[in-house]
């Protein structure tokens, strides 16, 4: 079970840590092989019949990638990403959500 929290001491995500919370986050679904999933270039689940096994992995590293992003970001920012369906829908939600507050603060 991948525990990013533990991982270095990072914080979870709050209004106020997206830069190194994202920064960090990436190295470590690197590490694990789950990048991708997040990336987007492994969006969209195997579509070979034959292909279960394929199917069946992309499903595990989907659920641990969905698994360390809800439970590396605070409660209220949960509630953005408590529906979403794939790791690259969560990320694309924190990337709009964070560089629109980014903006704003500069």
């Amino acid at each position: 079970m991948i525990d990013l929290y533990a991982i270095g001491g990072m914080r979870k995500l709050n209004n106020d840590n997206y830069n190194t919370w994202s920064t960090c986050t990436m190295s470590c679904m690197q590490g694990q092989d789950l990048w991708e999933i997040v990336n987007g270039s492994e969006k969209e689940q195997p579509e070979v019949e034959d292909a279960n096994y394929m199917l069946r992995k992309w499903k595990i590293k989907a659920g641990k990638t969905m698994y360390a992003l809800k439970t590396t970001v605070d409660e209220d920012i949960l509630e953005h990403i408590r529906d979403v369906k794939t790791p690259n829908e969560a990320w694309e939600t924190f990337t709009k959500l964070f560089s629109k507050k980014n903006d704003t603060k500069l």
